[in-house]
């Protein structure tokens, strides 16, 4: 085999199963046991592989109240208000972003009770001029991974 695409194949064949051995995957890719090993420390090593994690059900686990919250901030501030949003545990994702709003965070939460006095803790901050929250009704898609694109002919 070549060794063409071998870093997408390899990132591909993770995708569909993170806890492959290193063995499946050279049998999966038809190469030796090291390659697989000295490819997956080179995609590690360059922060392409970042870390090996299980895939969560928060629902399952009672954490079925996601809201996505948008906030206007001081343009200063933002650093402090980001890594203030990125330490509480319950914020699973905090952009910077263009528009209207300076920062989107999605935050899980067990009931809107415990939504709502964390959104209203949030609120004190007076680097924070404006917000903006909704609660998902239904997510149709979330934390969504994609295969990487081969380009083979």
């Amino acid at each position: 085999m070549t060794y063409e695409n071998l870093d997408a194949k390899l990132i591909n064949a993770l995708l569909g199963d993170g806890r492959a051995s290193l063995r499946s995957l050279a049998e999966d890719l038809d190469v030796s046991v090291t390659t697989v090993s000295n490819h997956l420390r080179d995609l590690e090593d360059q922060g392409v592989i970042e870390g090996y994690t299980p895939r969560v059900n928060y629902d399952a686990l009672g954490y079925d109240v996601t809201a996505i919250i948008q906030l206007k901030v001081e343009g200063s501030a933002l650093p402090d208000i980001t890594d203030r949003l990125r330490g509480q545990k319950q914020m699973t994702t905090v952009y910077e972003v263009t528009g209207d709003y300076d920062v989107i965070a999605i935050g899980k939460f067990t009931d809107t009770d415990g939504m709502n006095a964390q959104i209203k803790e949030l609120l004190t901050d007076a680097d924070i001029r404006e917000s903006n929250t909704s609660v998902v009704l239904n997510s149709v898609v979330e934390n969504a991974q994609f295969d990487l694109d081969l380009n083979e002919e």
